[in-house]
């Protein structure tokens, strides 16, 4: 390998390594709006739930 073909493979490594590093940042970015979206579902679904009265669920009907 001679001083040449070190000098073409030069550029070819460093536009591997941006490549690289913005398909890292568009991948954390769509977790990050993933997540986000997630923690929107779960608070919607929280949100509607009512608590039951204290007196339920303190008793088993066995004769029914």
């Amino acid at each position: 390998m001679d001083v040449a073909d070190i000098a073409a493979a030069v550029p070819a490594l460093s536009q591997a390594r941006v490549t690289n590093a913005v398909q890292m940042a568009v991948l954390k970015k769509a977790m990050d709006i993933q997540a986000q979206g997630a923690m929107q579902l779960v608070q919607a679904v929280t949100k509607n739930i009512t608590s039951n009265p204290p007196h339920l669920g303190n008793g088993i009907d066995t004769i029914a």
